[in-house]
């Protein structure tokens, strides 16, 4: 149907070049003399001025309708094309004395409270070039690269949904993330402001027109690409380039003394070990896998009742642990919750469990006056 519309609008645009050039001529043989009949003259050129001007009001309404077409399922759907964005991890940073890390980290699988932003960015750029619109599925975080995709649960009523982290944010003292006006509608916390939610990594986005990425027309999202690397600062590649390599070389070892070697053993095939020898099949190739954003909102099952807790720190040395129980004595229930994160045990300095979002909030500002400006809130 798309190509049938490209010809009809290519044919449209010859004719109307034709009838322009047409009526150009009969201009100059009036202007040069050329006995003709005015009333012939007047109503043929007439006639093709307004057969022009259909043809081109048919071409607009054409491009439109096609522009319409094509835009309409992936708008309507949430899904951000990512035109005008790269790829970004960026340096450290702080805002409101709090430091920022951002780095690549694909187990990235954190709770919190998610917020939203809407109206006053809407139409902005975002931190790594793309355009924020309120109404598609797109989110802001401190720390991850972006563009990257990550599922977002709300885990008090159990929606989830994926969007694209494009943005940085939020900088609010005890936020995770913050997602456009859209997804917090979606994941039913809009009017609220605030959920409890789990952000997990899927991968990265893909960009149009990137090398290695293939972006599909219909929904604007990768269906299957391989990211291209992600932007490295000048400084980063410079240290990179400064690490000292040195050449390993190998040679075989002659036998301990007095120790004898077996000769080597030389085994002739035959026909009948050739017939029974088999190639090895390559492994099948894996199946393309569709980009998760779909713009659909899933119902996982989520544990009822989650709870609340401001966590100052994680320490592998528990005596750090304690050290930080004993100075966040008075701000609450501290506690030290062990867990074991890759094989390796931590320490985590918790206080909680917290009623709501507000006595959160409340016990992580006094935790913060305390000098721990890390803490941050966790749902579980």
């Amino acid at each position: 149907m798309e190509c049938r519309l490209l010809q009809l609008l290519c044919l449209t645009i010859k004719m109307l070049a034709v009838v322009t050039r047409f009526g150009g001529l009969i201009r100059r043989a009036r202007l040069k003399g050329i006995l003709m009949r005015e009333n012939v003259s007047n109503s043929g050129y007439g006639v093709l001025r307004s057969a022009g001007q259909m043809m081109l009001i048919f071409a607009a309404l054409t491009l439109a309708g096609c522009s319409s077409t094509s835009n309409s399922a992936a708008y309507k759907a949430g899904i951000p094309s990512g035109a005008g964005g790269s790829y970004k991890i960026g340096k450290p940073y702080q805002v409101a004395g709090v430091w920022y890390y951002p780095a690549e980290n694909e187990r990235y699988d954190s709770t919190g409270i998610a917020s939203w932003y809407g109206p006053n960015f809407h139409g902005k750029k975002t931190a790594n070039g793309e355009v924020f619109d309120e109404n598609l599925l797109t989110a802001a975080h401190p720390t991850l690269p972006m563009p990257v995709l990550v599922r977002v649960t709300n885990l008090e009523n159990g929606k989830s949904l994926v969007v694209r982290v494009n943005d940085r944010g939020p900088f609010v003292a005890g936020r995770e993330i913050d997602l456009s006006k859209h997804a917090a509608e979606l994941l039913g916390y809009q009017r609220k402001g605030t959920a409890r939610v789990r952000v997990q990594y899927l991968g990265r986005a893909p960009l149009p027109g990137q090398p290695g990425t293939m972006v599909s027309q219909a929904q604007g999202v990768g269906e299957t690409f391989v990211a291209p690397r992600a932007e490295t600062d000048r400084t980063e590649s410079q240290v990179a380039a400064s690490v000292v390599t040195t050449s390993v070389s190998a040679a075989e070892l002659p036998a301990p003394r007095g120790a004898t070697t077996a000769p080597p053993r030389v085994v002739t095939p035959t026909a009948q070990t050739l017939t029974n020898m088999k190639p090895v099949p390559d492994p099948d190739p894996l199946p393309a896998e569709a980009s998760p954003m779909t713009g659909e909102v899933e119902q996982v099952p989520v544990a009822y009742g989650t709870r609340l807790y401001v966590q100052a720190g994680s320490f592998t040395d528990i005596n750090n642990a304690q050290k930080v129980q004993r100075q966040l004595s008075g701000v609450g229930n501290v506690q030290i919750s062990p867990t074991i994160v890759d094989g390796r045990q931590y320490y985590r300095v918790r206080v909680g469990p917290l009623s709501d979002v507000g006595a959160a909030d409340n016990s992580l500002q006094s935790i913060i006056n305390r000098g721990h400006a890390g803490a941050r809130i966790v749902v579980e």
